[in-house]
């Protein structure tokens, strides 16, 4: 019996899998720019100040120094028309997150999100907090942990996903809370990110609150790992710089398995 030489068993090899490429991912529903809500969620920002004061406040942190009404502007989306919210608040000004980042009036346990974000200027910098808690960075020019599309301080930033400044980005969420019995955290909280359509987090797990007191709930709780069992609601973080949000809505989840991909 002929065998066949490792190079050309190889060579085959390569052939048949070149005519029979593996089939492409296919993007979720719902997911990417313009994206529109899924059945059964809530729409949360729409692009007017009626819907910015029914559903948002302050969060009142520590560090809080702005005063409602809310401050942040309805201004022109500079790329499509409409309007859209701008994170315009000199409480702010110099990078003081805490001093005026604004909350869900709802708070929400498991969840899935959509939401859209421009970042004016380079080096423009706001966030996105799973549940005033857990950030997702929009911050421009960084592809640090700390950067753009981070899970800040626990992923690398995934900023070949990024569009640039001046144009509109879309994350696309799901959140799994953590779990607590007899009062005790026995599962960490955990996350499914698309950015761009992208999947560039999956089932990534949340180890603490960073940034300190002034950044979320629980943040000054022995050092960010003191998480305690509440539900709290969706922030977006004001640094005093020009980004703007749009097209946001929330789909309330109730997650048995800890698994968020999606």
């Amino acid at each position: 019996m002929k065998t066949i030489s490792p190079a050309l068993l190889a060579a085959l090899v390569f052939v048949l899998a070149c005519a029979n490429p593996a089939p492409a991912q296919e993007t979720p529903t719902g997911v990417g720019l313009g994206a529109k809500p899924l059945p059964g969620a809530e729409v949360i920002l729409d692009g007017t100040r009626e819907m910015l004061d029914e559903k948002w406040i302050y969060w009142e942190g520590p560090r809080f120094s702005s005063a409602m009404p809310i401050q942040w502007k309805i201004v022109e989306d500079p790329v499509d028309g409409g309007t859209c919210l701008m994170t315009d608040d000199r409480a702010a000004d110099g990078g003081k997150f805490g001093a005026a980042d604004i909350v869900t009036k709802k708070t929400y346990g498991d969840f899935r999100l959509h939401i859209e974000f421009l970042v004016s200027k380079p080096g423009g910098n706001s966030g996105v907090y799973l549940q005033n808690r857990y950030e997702i960075q929009v911050l421009d020019g960084d592809k640090t942990k700390h950067g753009m599309g981070a899970v800040i301080n626990e992923t690398e930033s995934p900023y070949h996903a990024y569009r640039g400044a001046g144009k509109w980005n879309a994350y696309d969420i799901v959140f799994r809370a953590a779990r607590f019995r007899d009062g005790k955290l026995v599962e960490k909280p955990l996350v499914t990110l698309y950015f761009n359509g992208e999947k560039v987090h999956r089932n990534q797990v949340i180890n603490k609150v960073w940034g300190g007191p002034n950044s979320g709930v629980d943040g000054g709780n022995d050092n960010g790992f003191g998480i305690t069992d509440s539900p709290q609601g969706l922030k977006l973080q004001c640094e005093g710089h020009d980004v703007r949000y749009r097209n946001a809505w929330i789909q309330e989840l109730t997650l048995e398995k800890a698994d968020t991909d999606f």
